[in-house]
């Protein structure tokens, strides 16, 4: 019980941190790190496989792992999308 005490107290912390340090990165940059970071995120899609492969696992491990995979799959490909756009905003106009 008190290992969960302390997990949910450094997930707060960890919440007001991150609101804390985002409120104070200027509007322009938001893009280029929420491209960044969806990029990075590109590892938990290895996980998931990972998960979705497990040998003789319960069909709930299949299904959550299926999940997972499509999840992560779909976070790639949206931070490369918006990776996309930040790059179009800077190319020269002919």
């Amino acid at each position: 019980m008190e290992l969960i005490i302390m997990q949910l107290a450094l997930f707060v912390l960890s919440l007001f941190l991150g609101v804390e340090l985002i409120t104070k990165v200027p509007p322009t940059l938001h893009t280029p790190l929420m491209s960044g970071t969806n990029a990075i995120s590109g590892i938990t899609l290895v996980g998931a496989v990972l998960a979705a492969g497990a040998g003789e696992a319960s069909t709930l491990v299949h299904a959550l792992g299926f999940i997972a995979v499509t999840m992560a799959t779909l976070n790639v490909i949206g931070g490369y999308l918006v990776t996309n756009r930040m790059l179009a905003m800077f190319k020269r106009r002919d």
